[in-house]
This record gives C-alpha cells, structure tokens and sequence, in this order.
C-alpha cells in the first residue's frame, strides 16, 4: 500500500505511547522523507486516550484503518466513541478459500480427484476451524485450548467483570457444545436452579455475544418482542474451539455454523443483509431465511447429504411451506456434495455442495 505505514501497539518500541507522542512518530518518517498518508494501528486499545489519537489524526486529513481486540473493542464502542467517522468491519478466521490461499492449496475442481481432494480439506476445515495459527501449524489442539482460555478469561471473565465464574463457564462451554441448536434460557437456567437468577442469565448472554465468540441468532417474527425474545440458536465464531470440549463429529452441525459464519462475513459488503431461522407451530424449521433490507431474498437448509436419498423430506417439506408463507421463490439446500436442481410443488430447489456455495462457484 503506496504511502502507508503499519504500527503495532503491542510492539516494545510503542508500548506506553501517549496520544500526542505519536505525533513525535510522524515527524520521524518526515526525517526519513517518508511521508505516510495512511495508518494501519493494530491494536490500538492498548493506546490510552486512543480516541483523541485517532479523531486528531482524521481531522488532519489522514486516512486510518484500525484493528483491535473484539474484547475492548466493540464496534458500539467505535461508533461513540468516533461519532460517525468510521466504518466498521467484522475480522473472522479464515474462510475455506482463505484457508485454501493460505495452504497454497491448488485444486482442479474438474476432476473427480479434485473433489476428493477438496472434500477432505473441507473436513478438515470443519473440526479444527480456521484460526491462521491454528491451520498453519501441527499442534492443532494445543493452540485452541491456549485460544479457548484467552476468549474465556480475557474477553469474557476480566471484561465483564464476571462473578460467577462456575456459571461464566458453564454458558461458555454449553455454547461451544451446542452450536447449530435452538435453545431456551429456561433450559440453561433449570441446570443451576435457584443459585442464577434470570437478570444474570440475560445479562451474562448477552456480554458473552459481546466476545463475538458466541452469537445468539433470532427466529423470524414480524412481531420485534417476539423476535427478539428466547428461544434463539447457538452459533461460534470458530468450530475448532467446540472440538476440545469434546463436541461430537456432527459435521451437518459444523457445516451449518460455517454457512452462518460465511453470511456474517457477507454483512461486511452488504451491510443491509440480515439472516434468522425460521419455525412454524408445527416445528418444520429453515435453517437462514435471508433478507435484504425488508424482503426476504432467499431461504437455505444445511444438511449433511452426499446423495438425493439422504436429504430429509421434513427438510423439503420446511422449505416449501416457508416459502409459500414467505412469498420467496429461491430455495437452497446447501449440502455435503450432492448437487442437483429438484423440482417440487412447482418450486426449484438448489442443492449445492458447501465447498462450492462458499467459494461462490456454479453446480455443473
């Protein structure tokens, strides 16, 4: 990047850095002859008073891009504390084709090797996660469980201020055990009794989405109060964690996290993208109804399916009738690496291979 220059707050040489000493920094480069028109400040919030920084910077007409741990750096927190200047981006693990790049994996996709070959990376993808560190060395389940502590003691416990430490990680670990299912706080609360009231469960759910290490999903409902009551569904921001807690190989499961992780990715170029589950009193459930501003652009099952026999006629069924409540016509099923267009009710279903939805590729 032309006229740029990267700091690392947590770097020695600008630990303890004031705000204004930083200006100090600028006119080092102007002795270099280096001037930098553009900023990358990674880790800013061990910066104290790193507001004043950034906002005096902005107002001489720099450009600033800013990364910082999600647990003292939540986006609300930009907004107010930035007022309007900024523009926020959600940074997850690798995706599957970052995890590709990043492997120097090269696969034809043509060949019936190709698809083995990316069927098996694909699994891999799904039990260990894609932490950069974590896909890139051989001691996989060491560096989560290190990861795994670090979420749960620094972005949950010391942020939060949590009391509780007995109930803090029963929640965490539940989670992590229990992603890709509807749940109720009535169900969690009935584990502890008496000893947690129902202020400290909402309270501590809601700081644990805050780590966005665990997001709490909504089921659609024309009604807010309803739609934005309990029950909700589980999802992580990585299923690597869920596999040191001895999470059984659900991989229809893992690839459903992964499809809402991808979405969550997406609302970074489409920010008026917004996804929920879907259930009807009957309890036929759609996976993601996805919605575009106020209409409802697509609706998409998850399941582990290779062969048309072993996609579940419940799941048909479900997507149907949402789409007939919902008035959308474009229904996807994203599988384990059968692909088709099925015909039913005079409705075309997709059903794509999860390799290909990610990679944004056509079924053949």
């Amino acid at each position: 990047m032309k006229n740029a220059a990267y700091i690392n707050f947590e770097d020695i040489a600008f630990r303890n850095l004031k705000p204004e000493e930083f200006f100090d920094v600028i006119e080092l480069f102007s002795e270099l002859k280096y001037r930098p028109k553009i900023f990358l400040l990674d880790e800013i919030q061990v910066v104290d008073g790193w507001q004043v920084l950034v906002r005096s910077l902005y107002d001489r007409g720099y450009k600033i891009f800013l990364t910082g741990s999600s647990s003292q750096l939540l986006s609300r927190e930009i907004a107010t504390q930035l007022r309007g200047r900024t523009l926020t981006y959600l940074l997850f693990p690798f995706s599957f084709n970052e995890f590709l790049r990043a492997r120097n994996i090269l696969i034809d996709i043509h060949s019936f090797e190709g698809k083995g070959e990316i069927l098996k990376n694909m699994r891999e993808y799904l039990h260990f996660g894609g932490f950069p560190e974590v896909v890139l060395n051989e001691n996989k389940p060491k560096i989560l469980k290190q990861y795994s502590d670090e979420i749960f003691y620094k972005d949950f416990v010391e942020r939060h201020k949590i009391k509780s430490l007995e109930f803090g990680r029963f929640l965490f670990e539940f989670s992590f055990q229990n992603f890709a299912k509807e749940v109720s706080l009535r169900k969690i609360k009935s584990f502890f009794g008496k000893t947690i009231s129902e202020t400290t469960l909402y309270s501590y759910c809601e700081k644990l989405q805050d780590t966005m290490a665990v997001f709490f999903l909504e089921k659609l409902s024309k009604n807010v109060y309803s739609r934005r009551s309990w029950p909700r569904k589980i999802y992580v921001s990585d299923v690597g964690i869920s596999t040191i807690f001895g999470f059984s190989e659900d991989l229809g499961k893992r690839m459903e996290n992964t499809v809402f992780i991808e979405l969550m990715r997406r609302t970074n170029a489409m920010p008026m993208l917004s996804f929920y589950y879907w259930r009807d009193a009957q309890q036929r459930e759609v996976d993601f109804v996805i919605k575009e501003g106020t209409k409802v652009r697509q609706l998409v099952q998850v399941t582990y399916a290779s062969s048309r026999d072993e996609i579940n006629k419940r799941e048909i069924d479900a997507l149907l009738k949402a789409s007939r409540d919902l008035k959308c016509n474009d229904l996807i099923i994203i599988t384990w690496s059968y692909e088709d267009e099925l015909t039913k009710d005079k409705r075309k279903i997709l059903c794509v291979p999860l390799w290909k939805w990610i990679l944004g590729l056509k079924i053949s």
